[in-house]
């Protein structure tokens, strides 16, 4: 079948899928922050009084079996579990079809696919001020010759990129007040990004396919790796914020926690923040191959040669109008600009990206939401011998347009069409593609 007529397929069997779910939930594009202790939407909370009447049920009929078999009611206490543990998740849904998918990657049918993304994440809470966090996460969407898992040309912002329908641990971390402070947090954790310990979200834009449109770009900074993590983080009453983190690949194997042989990631970022608008400045110490920038770059500009280590630099702001459904969009953008040391022959030296974002919230309805995101991926301006990039006569390109419609307060349903040109290594790299995603909260 055709590309559209493939996604006229895709939509009808979502259509009957919707009813047979009741709830849902998704991650908002401010995650870095979301998993605070706040009470921003219901959650299951999970406490002693959850099991209690089953177990005295059970506990009842034992005791008048004939087996002899005497049970103590009292062994379960209540608090036995945390009564401060919540715990949320989301299912999502998504099918794609991909007019030249096959020429970014030879192995990529472009026939109708599909995939899913099961969440759980459980939150704890010791003192009221502080958070554990722990996600579970299963998924297909990094299943070989799929059209969700290539990195800038097609990844879907939902793509789980752990084992494929293997349940799992993705993120766990610790967040903590600094001493009295209301201002100063401090996190830790075995599983974590850079992005989740930034001192602000540095985007209002809703990516409606691409992974590599979030947080202004995954670009020479933004783009991460999940390992071991610490930050720090001040947010003012001001509105200004500071935070310094660092994720280090080392800290859980051989190499060992910031040692020469460490593939870490420092970033550290200045922001101000207010209602309508946002500005931040980032660094990002990168050291041993750190390359995580994939995810919005040519195949050139990430190909970090052993023992290198780059110096990384991103702009991020947004603004958005005073009143929602209006023809004025709100509009966020980002710039970044890396430079790799110890790099040799024409390989990159010096590379640099731009993402635009608009977005009309509540045009058609409450909580809808129209985005066209657009931008060069990370490209090669200067290598380590002067001689041309690999990328150089290519003019990379990459675009989505979306519109994201509640069914109800737990079903979301996101339409996209979205593309791009010279993506990764060559002048014939042309995509378009069109995607129905379905997001349940829960």
């Amino acid at each position: 079948m055709k590309l559209f007529q493939q996604m006229l397929v895709a939509g009808a069997s979502l259509s009957l899928l919707t009813p047979m779910v009741a709830q849902a939930s998704d991650i908002s594009i401010e995650e870095m922050n979301s998993y605070s202790r706040s009470s921003k939407r219901k959650s299951s909370r999970l406490d002693s009084k959850t099991f209690i009447n089953t177990v005295s049920e059970d506990i009842a009929n034992l005791k008048g079996s004939d087996d002899g078999l005497e049970v103590k009611q009292n062994n379960f206490e209540a608090g036995s579990f945390s009564e401060t543990t919540t715990l949320d998740g989301a299912l999502v849904f998504a099918a794609t079809a991909i007019d030249g998918a096959s020429k970014v990657d030879s192995t990529v049918n472009e026939a109708l696919q599909t995939m899913y993304t099961y969440t759980m994440n459980l939150n704890t809470s010791f003192t009221g001020d502080d958070n554990l966090y722990v996600r579970l996460r299963t998924g297909n969407g990094k299943a070989s010759n799929g059209a969700f898992y290539e990195k800038t040309a097609f990844y879907h912002t939902d793509t789980y990129s752990g084992g494929v329908d293997s349940l799992a641990v993705d993120k766990i971390w610790y967040t903590t007040p600094i001493g009295s402070s209301e201002n100063w947090t401090a996190t830790i954790g075995p599983k974590i990004e850079n992005y989740y310990m930034y001192a602000a979200p540095v985007s209002i834009y809703r990516p409606g396919f691409h992974k590599a449109f979030k947080l202004g770009s995954l670009s020479g900074i933004m783009g991460a790796s999940t390992a071991t993590g610490v930050g720090i983080k001040y947010v003012g009453d001001n509105g200004f914020a500071f935070s310094s983190n660092v994720v280090s690949k080392g800290g859980d194997d051989a190499s060992g926690f910031l040692t020469n042989e460490d593939e870490n990631k420092w970033d550290t970022m200045l922001a101000y923040t207010q209602d309508q608008y946002h500005v931040s400045l980032s660094l990002s110490k990168q050291h041993e191959d750190w390359a995580s920038f994939e995810y919005y770059a040519t195949t050139a500009a990430h190909e970090v040669e052993e023992d290198s280590n780059a110096n990384a630099y991103a702009a991020r702001a947004y603004w958005r109008p005073q009143e929602s459904g209006t023809a004025m969009p709100e509009i966020s953008v980002g710039y970044d600009i890396i430079s790799l040391e110890g790099q040799t022959g024409n390989s990159v030296k010096e590379a640099s990206s731009y993402f635009v974002g608009l977005g009309w919230p509540d045009m058609f309805q409450d909580s809808d939401y129209i985005g066209l995101g657009f931008g060069q991926p990370l490209k090669v301006d200067e290598t380590a011998n002067g001689a041309a990039a690999d990328d150089a006569g290519l003019d990379p390109f990459l675009w989505e347009a979306s519109y994201s419609f509640k069914v109800n307060d737990s079903i979301t349903m996101i339409p996209a069409i979205f593309g791009g040109t010279d993506i990764q290594s060559s002048t014939d790299q042309d995509i378009f593609g069109a995607a129905l995603t379905t997001k349940f909260k829960f």
